[in-house]
C-alpha cells in the first residue's frame, strides 16, 4: 500500500504549511529521513523529510500550495509497488491543492501530531524585540526569480543572504563571479570565497563582529502611499510581542560591566584556537558563556511560566535562545545545554546554528525549548537598549557595545572598555533582588572570568 506524504508540524504554532518548493521530482527515489520539500511555516522555511522509503509516485500539491498540518501532499510508492497504477488511482482520487492563490482543498487529513512541550524562543542578535516566537521569514521562496543580470555601471547583483553573509565574513562581492541565474551572486559563492580567505588578523575592537548593514528599500514616489501586507513572520512578531508587553508586569534593570579582563581572555583563546583550528572566538561566545553560568548560579531566571496552571518551570538545563535579524523580522534558534559547553564548543555551534538560521534551514527543535533568551545589538554600536521577554520565559538580557569609558577607580578618571546589559524580567516570577542578583552575578563573571571554571 503506497505511503502518504503529509504535512508535518514544523513548529508548535503551525496550523498549515506553504509548500515551497519540491526536492524530489516524480519517478525520483526517496530515501527515510531525506528532504523531500521546503515547506513554509509561521516561523521559517523548513525542510520536510520522508517518513518512509520508496518512489514519490505522486504530488498533490504544486509549489506555493497551502495545506494544513496532517494533509496529503504527496504518494510514496514503495518497493515493489506500480507506480502506473498508483498515479491513476490517485489522479482521481485526491484533490491537489492548487496555489495559495486558491481556497485550500479539503484534504484527508490525519489527526494532526500534538504540539510539542517545548517552549517556543526567539535568539543572537539582533532586534531589541526577539521573540522565540517571532520565526524566520516567510517571504523569501526557496527558488529565487530569476535575478537581472550584473549593470553594466559595476552594480553587485546578489541575494540579500549572500550580501549579508558577506558583510559577517568580510567578502569583497565585487571581486565574486555569481553562479545564480544571470549572473547572481548567493551564499554558496560567498562561503566558497570566505574559505579560501587566508585567516584574517586579530581586530583590535572588542566587538563580536561587525554587523551587516539594512538594506534600505526603495523610496516611495512622492504623493504616493505604499502598502504592504505583513509577513507570517510579522504577523507572529505583532501578535506576541503586543501579547507580552500587555499581560506581563515588565521591570528593568542595567549594570555596567568592566570588560577588560573578557577582552585579554579572548586574545588568548584567538591565539590558541584561530591559527591552529580555525576558531575565531568572539566576545560573544564569552559573554554567553557567563550568561549560562549567572543562570546555574541564579536559577530562578532559567525557568518559565504557565499561565494556565500558575505554576513555575525551574529547569536543570540551560537552553539560550539567540536573536537573529533576518530581512523581515528575526529568528531565535535555541542553543542547547550550553551551560555544558566550553567557550571554544560555544563559537562552533552557535556559528552553525546562526549560518543555517539565515539560510532557513533550521529543524523543529531548534528554534523552541529555550529556557532564557539574549539579544545583541552591541554589534551595530547600540550602547543599550531594552527588549520584551517572550513568553513562557521570564526573561531576557539585552546585550549593548562594549566600548572605551571614561571611569572612576579608586578616584583617578581612567579609560576602562565597559558594556551596558539590561535584564527585562516578568514581575509575576521574578522580583527586583533576584534581578539584581542575577546581574551582579553575571558582572562578577565577565569581570573575573576565571570564576566561570569554578
Amino acid at each position: 500500500m503506497p505511503a502518504e506524504l503529509t504535512m508535518p508540524q514544523l513548529s508548535d504554532t503551525m496550523t498549515e504549511g506553504t509548500l515551497v518548493k519540491w526536492n524530489k521530482n516524480i519517478g525520483d527515489a526517496v530515501k527515510q529521513g531525506e528532504e523531500i520539500a521546503d515547506v513554509e511555516t509561521d516561523k521559517a522555511t523548513m525542510p520536510m523529510e520522508a517518513f518512509e522509503g520508496g518512489t514519490l509516485a505522486v504530488q498533490l500539491v504544486k509549489e506555493g500550495g497551502k495545506v494544513p498540518v496532517g494533509g496529503v501532499v504527496g504518494i510514496i510508492a514503495l518497493k515493489g509497488e506500480d507506480l502506473a497504477k498508483i498515479k491513476t488511482q490517485y489522479a482521481g482520487g485526491a484533490t491537489p491543492v492548487t496555489s495559495s492563490a486558491t481556497a485550500p482543498v479539503a484534504v484527508q487529513a490525519p489527526s494532526p501530531p500534538a504540539p510539542s512541550p517545548s517552549v517556543s524562543s526567539p535568539s543572537p542578535a539582533a532586534s531589541s524585540t526577539p521573540q522565540a516566537s517571532a520565526a524566520a521569514s516567510s517571504t523569501a521562496p526557496s527558488t529565487p526569480a530569476p535575478a537581472k543580470p550584473q549593470a553594466a555601471e559595476g552594480r553587485v547583483v546578489a541575494s540579500p543572504l549572500a550580501k549579508r553573509v558577506a558583510a559577517d565574513m568580510g567578502v569583497d562581492l565585487t571581486k565574486l563571479v555569481g553562479t545564480g541565474p544571470n549572473g547572481r551572486i548567493v551564499q554558496k559563492d560567498v562561503l566558497e570565497a570566505s574559505e579560501a580567505k587566508p585567516v584574517a588578523a586579530v581586530a583590535a575592537s572588542p566587538t563580536v563582529a561587525k554587523a551587516p548593514k539594512a538594506e534600505l528599500p526603495a523610496r516611495v514616489a512622492s504623493g504616493q502611499v505604499e502598502k504592504i501586507e505583513l509577513t507570517k513572520m510579522r504577523q507572529v512578531i505583532a501578535q506576541r510581542l503586543q501579547q507580552s508587553k500587555q499581560q506581563l508586569p515588565h521591570f528593568y534593570e542595567a549594570i555596567d560591566i568592566d570588560m577588560s579582563a573578557a577582552v585579554e581572555l579572548r586574545k588568548k583563546l584567538l591565539a590558541a584556537f584561530e591559527k591552529s583550528e580555525g576558531i575565531r572566538v568572539s566576545i560573544g561566545d564569552i559573554i554567553a558563556k557567563a550568561v549560562a553560568s549567572a543562570l546555574r548560579i541564579v536559577p530562578q531566571l532559567n525557568s518559565t511560566f504557565d499561565e494556565k496552571t500558575n505554576t513555575i518551570s525551574r529547569h536543570g538545563d540551560v537552553n539560550l535562545g539567540m536573536a537573529v535579524a533576518l530581512p523581515d523580522g528575526l529568528i531565535v534558534p535555541v542553543l542547547r545545554n550550553i551551560d555544558q559547553m566550553g567557550i571554544k564548543e560555544i563559537r562552533v555551534r552557535s556559528a552553525d546554528l546562526v549560518d543555517r538560521a539565515r539560510a532557513q534551514r533550521l529543524k523543529k527543535d531548534e528554534m523552541s525549548g529555550a529556557t532564557f533568551t539574549v539579544s545583541n545589538l552591541g554589534t551595530m554600536g547600540i550602547r543599550e537598549f531594552s527588549a520584551i521577554v517572550n513568553p513562557p520565559e521570564v526573561g531576557i538580557l539585552a546585550i549593548g557595545a562594549s566600548d572605551d569609558r571614561a571611569v572612576v577607580r579608586n578616584g583617578q578618571i581612567v579609560i576602562r572598555n565597559v558594556m551596558t546589559v539590561t535584564l527585562s524580567a516578568d514581575h509575576r516570577v521574578i522580583d527586583g533582588a533576584v534581578a539584581a542578583t542575577y546581574l551582579t552575578t553575571l558582572k562578577s563573571l565577565l569581570e573575573e572570568p576565571a570564576m566561570m571554571l569554578a
